[in-house]
């Protein structure tokens, strides 16, 4: 089995717009479109058998909308191969309800974004959010590092990382592009092996690496200091190709078991209960 743990989507309706703009704001391609229909057709080709959408809402207000979409998307996982997490904004007052009613629902995590919620990751509400979330046995999911559309921000960087780290008891807890999307060195100084901590690989393969990108050395070292059973696939999807992210695994020196664990069983370990509904 192999799941992607990392990816994005819209509805068919703000998909053109949504793309089009954070492919502008962070001078990036895009590989798909961002509909549902066309991960679908990328995760054939690619021969993946599911994908995490990871939904963010940028607004209060948006939970709502994006959370029943969530929840109507993981009714039918099994034949669309697609499931969703929910989200939550810093400013929803109301965290301990939405959060309750997500685990009710049925819904397998939630996605955290600090840049993008232009809100630090250690600021005391992401903090009652997280720990609010673990008490519900809902996986967390961060943005971590940099951005290529917000080069100079700090929400997510390492340190602040770990200050959050530091006030909450991880659980399940995933720290995308590696810990920290192009501060690697930091990650590997603050975060890495770090107890109930997963990695995903979102975004950090390149067939020529640069300071944004890990060389497949590096990699081979983070996966394996950190632990092997604790790195999860993850494309980062519109924003890299599925087929070519899968590769980069391949090939990156890590032996079979390790690819095995790393592109399906893990994530599936961490989806054990939802798997079961």
């Amino acid at each position: 089995m192999v799941i992607d743990f990392h990816t994005h989507s819209f509805p068919d309706e703000l998909a053109d717009r949504a793309v089009g703009r954070l492919a502008q704001s962070g001078g990036i391609h895009n590989y798909l479109d961002g509909r549902v229909t066309s991960i679908q057709k990328s995760m054939k080709k690619a021969g993946i058998d599911y994908s995490i959408l990871l939904p963010i809402a940028t607004k209060p207000s948006q939970h709502t909308t994006i959370n029943d979409i969530a929840i109507t998307t993981n009714d039918t996982f099994r034949e669309s191969g697609l499931i969703s997490f929910g989200t939550i904004h810093p400013d929803n007052e109301d965290y301990r309800d939405i959060l309750r009613n997500l685990s009710k629902k049925g819904v397998p995590g939630i996605k955290l974004h600090p840049v993008f919620q232009r809100t630090n990751i250690d600021d005391p509400r992401y903090l009652n959010i997280i720990n609010c979330a673990f008490d519900n046995d809902l996986i967390v999911s961060i943005h971590c590092g940099m951005d290529i559309s917000f080069p100079n921000c700090d929400e997510a960087s390492v340190e602040r990382i770990a200050n959050m780290i530091k006030e909450v008891s991880p659980r399940k807890l995933i720290l995308a592009h590696m810990g920290g999307w192009g501060m690697y060195n930091e990650v590997c100084d603050k975060l890495i092996g770090t107890p109930g901590v997963w990695l995903d690989t979102a975004f950090v393969l390149r067939n020529s690496p640069d300071f944004y990108f890990l060389s497949k050395e590096k990699f081979v070292d983070m996966v394996r200091t950190h632990g092997t059973d604790h790195i999860l696939f993850g494309t980062d999807s519109p924003w890299s190709d599925q087929s070519e992210a899968l590769k980069l695994i391949r090939e990156s020196g890590l032996n079979n078991d390790e690819i095995r664990m790393i592109l399906g069983d893990n994530a599936a370990r961490l989806l054990d209960t939802f798997f079961l509904r």
